[in-house]
């Protein structure tokens, strides 16, 4: 067999493989006939665009739920370490509240000092932050008032325990004792007026 046998042999079967409808004689007809099977070819295609296009839709939010699911896990994962270090960072808290009576115990605190500031800064990396108190409006968001005044305008007037906030979310309110927030200095002068 020459290759141009060959050759007209495979496209044979190509066309004979495809769906062609039955032409009629008449040229008219077979012109519409064959327009209808374009049409129908056409529709068939582009529901299978459709289809495809939903697929690759589906894969890509399937991706990036993937991707926040590993984030999410990894935020947990980093979550749980820190709150598992929450009672170190106190225990160094204490130590601070020390007051070194010997040259050897200053020395002993520096060092201390320095190890906390290291470990602070490989959590800061982790978003860690330590929530604001003296001197700040009393939020209950991120503080806990366990004693002071009440009523709506408290300032923080202590902190007894810190508190903490881990990429933004509270992790720890901060234990602290309110007072009523100083008067604004025209009700002072109104007071003191009457």
């Amino acid at each position: 067999m020459t290759d141009d046998v060959l050759e007209e042999a495979v496209v044979g079967e190509v066309v004979a493989d495809a769906v062609l409808p039955d032409l009629p004689e008449d040229p008219a007809e077979a012109i519409s006939v064959l327009e209808q099977a374009l049409e129908e070819a056409r529709a068939s295609d582009a529901a299978r665009l459709d289809d495809l296009q939903r697929v690759a839709a589906d894969f890509e939010n399937f991706r990036k739920r993937a991707v926040r699911e590993q984030l999410e896990l990894a935020a947990r994962a980093s979550q749980g370490l820190v709150e598992a270090l929450l009672p170190v960072l106190d225990s160094f808290d204490a130590a601070f509240a020390h007051e070194a009576q010997n040259p050897g115990e200053e020395q002993l605190l520096a060092g201390i000092k320095g190890t906390f500031h290291q470990l602070m800064s490989v959590l800061g990396a982790e978003g860690l932050e330590v929530i604001p108190t003296v001197g700040e409006a009393f939020d209950p968001e991120v503080h806990e008032a366990v004693s002071g005044g009440t009523g709506d305008d408290l300032l923080v007037s202590g902190e007894m325990r810190r508190g903490y906030t881990l990429a933004g979310r509270v992790i720890r309110p901060a234990l602290v004792s309110v007072e009523p927030a100083a008067p604004a200095e025209e009700e002072t002068e109104e007071s003191q007026e009457e």
